[in-house]
């Protein structure tokens, strides 16, 4: 089996550049993997991303079944066949995204987002999930004179429930889960890449993903985030 890497974060955060560019690190030192996306990764996901984008008005439940219909497809067609070719694959946004925003932004049960969840994936579960965290203010103000989906025009408490969810999650699963300071600047010339050590499980095949040599519970993983000026350590984990 492969290793399922999510990438997480509200709007603004730079979740999807992070993704990107851990997928290219990684592709640079000859692990295989696999990049993708929720809603889309498929021909039904895509359609599911264009009624996002295109700020169609649905129902929080619906957006529920509609997300969990477009993580299925993509999980049947894309990820479990990587992941059974012994791939990394890097998800930008999966079941924590649902538990997010339909949970804690729109306020559904968390028990009912629970259970349709669970029966999307069947049960799959991300071997990291790393979430960039961000006050929502400062990542909307990132997102401002861009176009807005449907959920980037919500107001900013809706933002703020949402990230609450978020940090709640990864509170609950710290084993599972890098909270990666999203607000650390840039430097001026380019963005930063740097290693960031990230605590596991002990998964003997998400370890050898990565390093054959590994025998412990800690591995390696490339997270593009920008540091503050001529830091002495890792910034917070």
């Amino acid at each position: 089996m492969g290793t399922f890497i999510v990438f997480e974060g509200g709007e603004g955060s730079g979740k999807s550049t992070q993704a990107r560019r851990l997928y290219r690190r990684l592709r640079r030192q000859g692990h295989p993997g696999l990049l993708t996306h929720e809603p889309g990764g498929t021909v039904f996901g895509e359609r599911v991303r264009r009624i996002l984008k295109r700020g169609i008005y649905v129902t929080p439940r619906s957006w529920l079944f509609l997300f969990s219909a477009a993580r299925t497809q993509l999980l049947e067609e894309v990820v479990h066949p990587a992941l059974a070719r012994g791939e990394a694959v890097v998800c930008d946004r999966y079941v924590p995204s649902t538990i997010a925003y339909q949970g804690y932004g729109h306020g559904l049960s968390l028990e009912m987002v629970s259970m349709v969840t669970e029966a999307a994936t069947q049960g799959l579960r991300p071997d990291v999930v790393v979430l960039l965290d961000a006050p929502s203010d400062i990542g909307l103000k990132r997102r401002a004179g861009r176009g807005r989906d449907r959920f980037e025009a919500e107001a900013l408490e809706f933002h703020r429930r949402v990230r609450e969810g978020y940090l709640k999650q990864a509170k609950d699963e710290p084993e599972r889960w890098l909270v990666v300071d999203a607000t650390l600047p840039p430097r001026r010339e380019s963005a930063y890449t740097t290693m960031v050590t990230v605590r596991a499980h002990r998964n003997a095949a998400m370890d050898t993903a990565f390093n054959p040599n590994i025998q412990n519970s800690m591995f390696r993983v490339t997270a593009a985030v920008a540091p503050r000026a001529a830091p002495a350590e890792m910034p917070m984990i």
